[in-house]
């Protein structure tokens, strides 16, 4: 039995975590590779300070083993619809392809769904991208359903 460890990652993770979402990429095979010169850019730093200062805002790092095998994004969104509903935001969710297909990434989506409960969440959201076909499949198999389009500008 696999028993996974959810933390928030320190600023010692976030190399880990850029691997993490590199071998995510959905480019697969075609991505380039992770230029490593880059990784202690001081930008991301920057981002990991405002994220960690943000109380809506967690970084997760998930551990089996005392190995840092996945990571996820959980933003709590506050809103007005639906009598001031609020709603959880999944991203940048990515596993370890080695450790793929053991049911991991289902414990850590489970695990993420109730931290969204546990914030007073109705909803948990998430977007993945369209060429994804076997992680939508792996979320529907959790229970989200493909409800509306996305729309992206990238600025």
């Amino acid at each position: 039995m696999n028993t996974l460890t959810f933390r928030d990652a320190t600023p010692d993770d976030i190399v880990t975590i850029l691997e993490l979402t590199h071998a995510g990429d959905a480019r697969g095979a075609d991505a380039p590779p992770l230029d490593r010169t880059t990784l202690n850019d001081p930008r991301y730093r920057a981002a990991f300070d405002e994220i960690s200062a943000d109380p809506n805002n967690r970084l997760i790092v998930v551990e089996n083993h005392g190995e840092v095998i996945g990571t996820l994004q959980i933003t709590i969104i506050p809103g007005l619809s639906r009598f001031g509903m609020k709603r959880a935001m999944l991203e940048n969710v990515h596993i370890r392809p080695d450790q793929r297909g053991k049911g991991l990434g289902s414990q850590m989506v489970r695990w993420a769904i109730e931290q969204a409960q546990l914030a007073g969440c109705g909803m948990v959201q998430l977007t993945s991208q369209k060429v994804r076909r076997d992680a939508h499949r792996f979320y529907e198999r959790l229970g989200f359903a493909a409800t509306h389009e996305g729309f992206k500008l990238l600025l």
